[in-house]
């Protein structure tokens, strides 16, 4: 019964992220893509802490929300270009590096006596070090990469076939798909390699690109109606 909740939860957090990205990009064009790029860096680097058994596969919280930030830089590619896709990812990048920062600056005080919270929060933000460092490295390498490999397969169908606007599911998956595999690969080795036993960082590196598979393939529906949305000026920037 508890996996049954945590497979529909997961797939209802899913839809959920991708809607709000919508949501940010109708309301607040560009600026509300690079909010979203924000809070995507920083809670999903939170969430990855937890593991959750689902859809029969030992697996990090974190990995659906982070699906999303790929979609973000895939409709900040196609409404506006490789520019402003690129310092989307350098806005995560910052926001990560300030989180890291600050949060282990609240490591430093000492607790008043009838504190409740900082038991806790040692025992949450003491990992956040390594865990940013790991998400620092994966997130620059993987999304850059997306984005270079959006543009390059974006020139190349239009040279092929003379329309820029087609094959977006194309440029879309191959791109998502190749750059959550690098991040998968370097989070993981970088985040889990002595903290968990062997069997179980292979496990949570296989579950995670499992979910990314299935979360690049979900995103498509997504990024048309971005693109739909940019095309009749929806937006609000």
């Amino acid at each position: 019964m508890n996996t049954m909740s945590n497979n529909i939860l997961l797939l209802l957090t899913l839809l959920a992220d991708f809607g709000a990205l919508l949501v940010f990009f109708r309301f607040f064009g560009k600026s509300g893509v690079f909010c979203w790029t924000v809070i995507t860096s920083i809670a999903a680097n939170i969430e990855v802490l937890i593991l959750v058994h689902a859809f029969g596969m030992e697996q990090t919280l974190g990995n659906v929300l982070f699906a999303s930030s790929f979609l973000a830089t895939d409709i900040l590619s196609e409404a506006y270009g490789k520019k402003a896709a690129d310092k989307a990812v350098w806005i995560g990048i910052a926001a990560n590096v300030s989180f890291v920062i600050i949060s282990q600056m609240w490591l430093l005080f000492t607790p008043a006596s009838d504190d409740w919270a900082m038991v806790s929060v040692k025992a949450l933000f003491s990992h956040t070090p390594r865990i940013m460092t790991a998400s620092v490295i994966a997130y620059v390498v993987s999304e850059l990469f997306d984005v270079w490999s959006y543009h390059a397969w974006w020139d190349f169908t239009t040279r092929k076939c003379g329309d820029s606007g087609k094959f977006l599911w194309l440029r879309n998956n191959v791109s998502t798909l190749a750059a959550q595999l690098i991040n998968t690969a370097l989070f993981t080795a970088v985040a889990f390699t002595g903290v968990y036993p062997l069997k179980t960082v292979i496990s949570i590196a296989l579950s995670s690109y499992v979910i990314f598979i299935f979360t690049s393939l979900l995103d498509t529906p997504f990024i048309y109606f971005a693109r739909w949305m940019h095309r009749h000026g929806m937006e609000r920037d």
